[in-house]
Formats: C-alpha cells, structure tokens, sequence
C-alpha cells in the first residue's frame, strides 16, 4: 500500500481544478473496476468520447474474451471491443494496471446473501485502488447499494492511504441506470444522477459525466444519489406486485385483468402501466429494494411494510404459475409427473440474456421437483449454457412445439412463434399477455 505525505496547500479547490482540465482535455487516465453489464458499457463510451481508458475485472474469463475482441454483453456489440481496443483501451486483471489513475469507477456487483447486503465486492474493489491512489484522483462508486455506503464504507477505506478525502483526493456516486436490450434509452441518452462528498468532488463527477451522456442531474449529497436508484427499483418493484397479486385475485372474481390495464392507461394523469408476470429478477428488483429495507430496519429499527410485502407477493408468483400449471393439465386428466413442458424464455426479461435471477429458473425448478419433463427456449443464450438446473435448453423448432404437451410462455422475447403455437392448436399458459387477441388454446395469467 502506498502511502503520500500531503503538501499543506493542498486543498479541493486545488486537486478539482486540475482534474477538469484534464477532463476538459480527455487527457484524464479512467479506470474501470468491473467489466460486466455496468462497467463495459461505461468504458465503451468513455473510450469513444477519447479518453485513456483501463478495463479492470477479476474475471480472467472476461479478460481474455475482451482481449480476443469479444463481447459477452448484448448492449456492447465485438465490433465496440475492436475499435476500442484500436482506440487504446486496455482490459486487465493485474492490479499493477490500476497504477496513475485519474478517474477510477466501481461497477461491481452488490448481491444479497441470506437477505443481507454483500459489499464484499466493493470493499475489495476499494482497497485495489487505496494502493494505488494519489493526489487529485478522483473515484466514483456506481454499484446500487444502501444510502451511506459512499461516506461510512468506500471512504474509509480509501483514506487508509494516508489521503485525505475531499482535501487530497475526490469521491462520488451516480447510480448506474444500464437497461439491458433497452435500444430507446442507453447509457448516453438516459439521465445519469451524479453527487460528491464535496462540491470539489461534485463538479469532477459532473464534468466526467457529462462527457459521456446527454444530461446529468446532480443531486446535493452522495445519500441522496444513493437513495435514488433504490427509491426507481422500489416503485417498480411494488407496483408489479400490485398488479400480480390483483392478477391471481381478478381471475378467481372472473374479471380479465389484462382488459382492465389497457382501460385504466387510458388515463393520461396519475396512472403509470404495470403488467403481471411470473415473478421479477435481473440485478435490480429483486435485489434493491431489500437493500433499502435493511437499512432502514438496521439504522432505524423500522420494517419496511411495502418492501416485505411486495417480496412475499413477486418470490411466490414462480409457486403460483406452477398451481396454475397443475391445474390446467389436471382439467386434461394429465399429471405434472411425466409431462413434457416446453419453457419459452429463461431470461429475466425480454430482448436480454442475462438470466441472473431469472423468475424462469423458479419456475423451472418448481416444475422439476413435480416430476415435469421439462425442456427450455432461450434464443440469446447458447445452447450449451448451463442454467444451474436439470432443463436442456433447445431450439424453438415446430418440432419442439409439437411434441410439448404445454408450452408456457415465461418472457415475451419478439422472437417467439406465437403465431404457430395458435396454429398447432398447443396448449399454452401465457404469463406475459403475447397471446392476448389470438385463437389459442390454453390460458392467460
């Protein structure tokens, strides 16, 4: 670990000025900790933009694909990779190449383990850049996490460097806002939060930043940036266990739930669309939101009563979908034993593969312990992804169609043949409404 003497002038004024210049000028040496969802896009077009840019990943499976010009991530296309790495952009696992950073960001993962906040990554990914930090750096934490984690957890840690924060060095936090297969709102076109320990570190966050995306919206402390992404995923997070839990209470008052949503979004103020599904996953929902209850009830000793009850409703939809499942065969004297299941999608949501913490695995894994055959269609993933679970993925063929006693659709990817599985007279359970308005045989969530 390095340790510097700091010179007596020094001050925010001092190290902040001379980071926007070399902002000003691209001239400032980026790292970024964390190549995956988050992290690579962000590089990507912090190397278009021109500046020096290090990718940095534990990963060494990441390292090598990214070196060879590959992208494991949708949204970054090996044509990006090659001309970054044209451009000078450098993908690493050797902690030595975080060496002379200006800008440093942390885009590493924040999971729950046993409901409770695992920071680990970011701690380690704190401390690899403690070695290396020097006078005038500036670092950004964008890994969602808990209001505090900037101030109470990242800066400490930092600061055992010797440096002091917001004297020698800067600190700040923008919510990573990455909308995988989203082609409308991006990186660059989507708002970008942006906050600092100080307001030194406030104008480097927002000069870095507005380099690289359209707007930013600065905030006045790194709690309020915090805070924001959970409060986003909080909303959705609540609002579709709304309309879940009215979708299993709709159809037992024999009421289409599906006709009621499209009626009250005709309503131009004070409604925002929600529609019912098999449950929620990604990095985000099923995740965010339990951060923020942690924190409330570890600090304040409060439960959040919205939190716990949207988590109880969304983690049992899998459970529900597999009820519903038993009972459509049961109609056709079948059993869930035996049966061949065909499972259109395994990715968390549409025009994506990522499938971390994909509502299509529950749904799977409740089907197995049935004694379901069980085989799966996702079109963005290989086909020799291994799930984590018994269920061969395969491809979307009339055939497979044919030879499936139910098909359920778990994600409404474009791609699907809906059409055909009308056609073929299949039996279908549609969780996500792409059957709405077909002649089909089966039922709707």
């Amino acid at each position: 670990m390095t340790t510097l003497s700091v010179p007596p002038s020094t001050s925010t004024g001092d190290v902040a000025d001379s980071l926007l210049a070399r902002i000003t000028e691209r001239s400032a040496r980026v790292i970024v900790v964390g190549q995956g969802y988050v992290g690579l896009p962000m590089a990507m077009r912090a190397v278009e933009v021109g500046f020096p840019v290090v990718g940095f990943d534990v990963s060494e499976a990441k390292i090598a694909a990214l070196r060879s010009g590959r992208s494991y991530v949708e949204d970054v296309t090996d044509a990006t990779i090659a001309q970054a790495v044209r451009s000078g952009y450098r993908a690493t696992s050797d902690h030595r190449d975080l060496r002379g950073f200006d800008i440093a960001v942390i885009s590493v993962p924040t999971p729950l383990r046993e409901g409770m906040p695992d920071l680990a990554y970011v701690e380690d990914a704190a401390r690899d850049l403690r070695n290396w930090l020097k006078i005038g750096s500036l670092v950004i934490l964008e890994s969602t996490t808990y209001p505090g984690t900037t101030e109470e957890l990242v800066k400490p840690i930092l600061e055992e460097s010797g440096l002091v924060a917001g004297r020698d060095f800067l600190l700040g936090y923008s919510p990573e806002r990455i909308d995988p297969g989203n082609t409308k709102y991006t990186f660059v076109s989507t708002p970008k939060v942006v906050s600092g320990i100080d307001e030194g570190s406030l104008r480097c966050v927002d000069a870095f930043y507005s380099a690289l995306v359209d707007t930013t919206v600065p905030v006045a402390t790194t709690g309020e940036a915090e805070l924001v992404k959970l409060l986003e995923n909080t909303f959705r997070h609540v609002n579709i266990a709304l309309v879940n839990e009215l979708a299993m209470f709709a159809r037992d008052l024999g009421v289409d739930i599906w006709n009621a949503i499209d009626a009250a979004s005709t309503k131009p103020f004070g409604y925002m669309r929600f529609t019912p599904g098999p449950g929620v996953g990604g990095h985000c929902l099923p995740i965010d939101p339990s951060y923020l209850a942690w924190r409330v009830r570890r600090r304040l000793g409060h439960t959040f009563r919205f939190v716990e009850l949207a988590n109880d409703v969304n983690e049992h939809m899998p459970e529900y979908v597999a009820t519903r499942v038993t009972a459509m065969l049961n109609q056709r004297s079948l059993a869930v034993k035996g049966t061949r299941i065909l499972l259109l999608g395994m990715a968390y949501k549409a025009g994506t593969s990522d499938w971390r913490e994909s509502p299509s695995i529950h749904v799977a894994e409740r089907l197995l312990l049935l004694g379901a055959d069980l085989r799966a269609c996702e079109p963005h993933l290989p086909l020799e992804t291994d799930l984590g679970i018994d269920v061969p993925l395969v491809e979307c063929t009339s055939e497979e169609i044919a030879a499936a006693d139910l098909v359920i659709v778990l994600v409404d990817h474009p791609g699907f043949p809906y059409d055909e599985l009308c056609a073929q007279g299949t039996l279908v359970l549609d969780t996500k409404g792409k059957m709405r308005g077909r002649n089909f045989t089966g039922e709707i969530l």
